[in-house]
């Protein structure tokens, strides 16, 4: 009767934390396809478009790690469910934002939930199932996590075309609810061991990725040699060098700068971080063009960019079955060439009166490029570090692949705003383009990092190595 009792009670934390990943995952993209709506309705510039999706990935990205500190500290269930709580509450502001600034405010706070959602939501699932079927559990969580990602776009499109876009947060709402009356009922409360929480890194990272993002967001609007772009650009890169100086000297720091010593988690970072700037700066910008420069509506939209997104599901488990057979730094060099390619492809056929079915190859190449690279960088840094460090090397991979969302849609959308705008069909696809471009390049230095990725037969002698020592060491 007890273990049935256990039993079930993991099926629950599977089922309540998969559906809180999927909520969070799905509000990543799920804008996509209702941004040209939303800019319509309620006056916004594409500044703003950028502050309304970045507000909820910078807040996400930088409270990541302070989440799971949290949670070992005054419970794991308990900051689970109140990271619900202000998700939900976030949710029904966005949906009931009068303008685009109480939206941008409503964002932000939004992803102040998701950040004690996500961290916790796999400490708890990871605490509810043994060692020999965590594993499966994991799995089951990410493929739904996966799902949100090839989702979001077609259910934007289809409650922005159907409905309204406020009802993209009003869903969150009832779900949301429900989940944490079960997770309070379902779910047992579990604490960790009570870490020291990085204060200062914390604050330290947050002002830096505002003070860079701020720069580029604003360089067109303001100019880039205004005092206020130039100003914050430098206080952000100065807010780097001092967050660097701040993990060497720390005690318990936030993210340990050791770890950059090793190849594999450098280079690994490096090349998720190029990969996720590339792929969240082109979707920010392939439904507009779709709905702007050819006429789709938001629905037409996210069925269009299917053949892109749903190769998440094919590629992504052929190379992770592939990873240790072939190695990191092949499907990483590959994928990222192919993203690149399947990218310039798309910028140098962007039209109005483009065929939809030329679209198709090129976001499928550029689509299983990605697919191809995702598991590959994420098993180059965990396999870079000691096995008690794992949570730590996986926090920062997290944090940093958030971030990268960031600076991808600005990077893109400083340069989509020197060369083109939304007063014409044609004006939408120069800036369109050129911005596509920069989403090739960023793949092509992601293929570039990728290059410093040990390869097997050097990871081969290192194991061997540390064999050696440890035999001496005990011997």
């Amino acid at each position: 009767m007890k273990e049935k009792s256990k039993k079930a009670a993991s099926i629950w934390a599977l089922a309540l934390t998969s559906v809180a990943s999927f909520m969070i995952s799905l509000d990543v993209q799920v804008v996509s396809t209702a941004l040209s709506t939303i800019r319509l309705q309620l006056g916004a510039s594409i500044e703003e478009l950028e502050w309304m999706v970045n507000a909820y990935i910078l807040t996400f990205a930088v409270l990541l790690l302070t989440g799971t500190a949290l949670g070992d500290r005054f419970g794991r269930r308990c900051l689970f469910v109140a990271g619900l709580l202000l998700f939900v509450a976030a949710s029904a502001a966005c949906a009931l934002a009068p303008t685009i600034g109480a939206l941008i405010t409503a964002r932000a706070v939004q992803g102040c939930g998701a950040a004690l959602m996500l961290p916790l939501a796999l400490t708890l699932l990871s605490a509810a199932f043994e060692p020999a079927q965590r594993g499966r559990a994991l799995g089951i969580f990410g493929s739904v996590t996966g799902l949100a990602l090839i989702a979001g776009p077609v259910v934007g499109g289809a409650i922005a075309g159907g409905l309204a876009w406020q009802w993209i947060f009003w869903l969150n709402v009832p779900i949301g609810l429900l989940v944490i009356v079960l997770v309070s009922l379902r779910v047992p409360e579990s604490r960790g061991p009570r870490t020291v929480l990085d204060l200062g890194g914390l604050l330290l990272v947050s002002g830096a990725a505002l003070g860079l993002a701020w720069g580029l967001v604003r360089g067109n609007r303001a100019g880039w040699g205004s005092f206020e772009v130039v100003a914050t650009l430098l206080a952000g890169t100065g807010l780097v060098v001092t967050l660097v100086a701040w993990e060497l000297r720390v005690h318990v720091p936030m993210v340990p700068m050791r770890f950059f010593r090793s190849r594999a988690f450098s280079s690994g970072n490096a090349a998720n971080f190029l990969l996720f700037a590339s792929m969240n700066g082109a979707v920010f910008f392939m439904a507009q063009f779709l709905q702007t420069a050819q006429g789709y509506g938001p629905l037409a939209s996210g069925l269009r960019l299917l053949p892109w997104t749903a190769t998440l599901f094919v590629a992504a488990p052929i190379a992770g079955a592939l990873v240790n057979r072939v190695g990191e730094r092949v499907l990483i060099v590959v994928g990222l060439l192919a993203e690149a390619a399947g990218m310039i492809w798309i910028a140098l056929i962007a039209m109005p009166d483009l065929p939809y079915p030329e679209l198709v190859a090129p976001l499928i190449i550029a689509g299983c490029g990605a697919s191809m690279a995702i598991p590959a960088t994420q098993n180059a840094v965990i396999n870079s570090v000691a096995v008690h460090e794992i949570g730590k090397a996986s926090g920062t991979f997290s944090m940093l692949r958030q971030l990268s969302g960031v600076f991808g849609v600005a990077i893109l959308a400083a340069v989509f705003a020197g060369v083109g705008n939304f007063s014409s069909a044609q004006a939408f696809s120069n800036g369109f383009a050129s911005a596509i471009s920069v989403a090739s390049a960023l793949a092509l230095m992601g293929a570039i990092s990728g290059l410093v990725l040990p390869g097997r037969r050097d990871k081969a002698f290192v194991q061997t190595t540390e064999q050696a020592s440890e035999t001496r060491e005990h011997g």
